[in-house]
């Protein structure tokens, strides 16, 4: 992917290991990572570093340890390395850097490139360490059986997700298509736990829907910041153009991100050349990196009145998208708090197949504030509750609409 960078609200979700869109805000793969990895394999670079410790306890198992359950197992040499490495990067207390050994590296860059079998939702960890539905994806199992964004997996088919990471929760989500898993599930208003069953399917996430309302407003729906998106949302914009429509509504509810390279093209229509879309801030370890407009910025000559629809399960490149054209004076928010996926994942290859996938960076909004501080805050509350979805009702694009009406 050389620079490519995928937007991420967290390491995710039951996109069936899930981890795909919207919670890779920047995953990276540099070249020079991968060769000094791979070449790289000894302890030589840190010299202040005392082993003695992890020698010693090594050599206790090894020598020690008797098999006394069945339940237990004598890992080989390269699944202690690998249960070593996994440790290293949990003590560092960030739900995004994570240990991949050679199986789960595998799903990872299988689920973030196509479809997939799972439930289809992308799910992040709270500070505090739940596990937290960012939002299902549109048209999945999930979506039908009736999860929720903020919904919070207390256990999956009976096993508690206290003290787990997204990961291994994740792991145990998905399964064989046509499968069944069942979630217990905390929800706001709600006084007990949820029971919800859902049958494991094949994933394809939906991208985007467009249509002219027939009222002089026109409607994006935009569910991913998949690797074709801008492509898609390019195609959507000319029929924007040709209905003749002037007010548009982008739709980001419930998407929980994609491709950086994505967001920054889609923002580019609408700003001129070289203006800021997000900042990579690296806290002094190395230089910032900007991401500016590529200056598509067709509406420069023609009346152009916009409205973004968020939610909480906006999130990551849907955030940088909305942060862009928000403090760029190009569109109002319309809805609730977005999610605030504000992290910038490095994956870098250990070589044998495994993978490490560390925080290097936060993403910082035009004005520079950090997305990670509380998301975005909308310019025009308002709440489209379950109930309203039930009765066919919809009050955040009602909002929009109302807005939109006196531009």
């Amino acid at each position: 992917m050389s620079r490519n960078k995928l937007t991420a609200a967290a390491v995710l979700a039951a996109l069936a290991l899930a981890f795909g869109i919207g919670l890779f805000t920047g995953v990276s793969e540099l070249s020079s990572n991968r060769a000094s990895a791979q070449t790289t394999t000894t302890i030589a670079g840190t010299p202040n570093v005392d082993m003695t410790q992890f020698w010693n306890a090594w050599n206790v198992l090894s020598n020690n340890f008797v098999q006394v359950h069945a339940s237990t197992t004598i890992p080989t040499d390269k699944e202690k390395i690998y249960g070593a490495i996994a440790g290293l990067a949990a003590s560092y207390g960030d739900p995004y850097t994570v240990f991949f050994p050679p199986s789960d590296a595998q799903v990872f860059n299988d689920d973030i490139n196509g479809s997939f079998g799972g439930v289809g939702m992308d799910m992040d960890q709270t500070s505090n360490g739940d596990i937290i539905v960012v939002a299902p994806l549109k048209g999945s199992p999930a979506e039908a059986a009736g999860m929720h964004s903020g919904d919070v997996i207390l256990a999956v088919d009976g096993t508690s997700t206290q003290g787990m990471i997204v990961d291994e929760a994740v792991k145990l989500i998905r399964g064989p298509v046509g499968t069944a898993v069942t979630l217990t599930v905390a929800r706001d208003g709600v006084s007990k736990p949820l029971t919800i069953k859902i049958v494991r399917d094949t994933i394809n996430i939906p991208i985007i829907n467009a249509y002219a309302r027939g009222d002089g407003v026109f409607v994006i729906e935009l569910y991913s910041f998949s690797q074709n998106s801008a492509d898609l949302f390019r195609n959507a914009l000319r029929q924007f153009f040709i209905s003749g429509d002037t007010k548009l509504i982008l739709d980001l509810r419930g998407n929980p991100g994609g491709y950086l390279d994505a967001a920054v093209n889609m923002a580019s229509y609408f700003l001129p050349v070289g203006d800021t879309v997000v900042t990579e801030d690296f806290k002094g370890r190395a230089d910032n990196i900007v991401h500016r407009s590529l200056g598509y910025n067709v509406f420069a000559n023609k009346k152009l009145s916009m409205a973004i629809l968020v939610d909480q399960g906006s999130a990551s490149a849907s955030e940088i998208l909305s942060g862009a054209l928000q403090q760029h004076g190009v569109a109002k928010l319309v809805g609730t708090r977005t999610f605030g996926k504000g992290s910038v994942q490095q994956l870098v290859d250990l070589g044998g197949g495994a993978e490490l996938k560390v925080t290097v960076a936060r993403w910082l909004t035009p004005n520079g504030t950090s997305i990670s501080d509380g998301g975005l805050h909308p310019d025009i509350n308002a709440t489209t509750t379950v109930a309203d979805k039930a009765a066919g009702k919809d009050p955040t694009k009602d909002a929009a609409l109302s807005w939109l009406a006196t531009q």
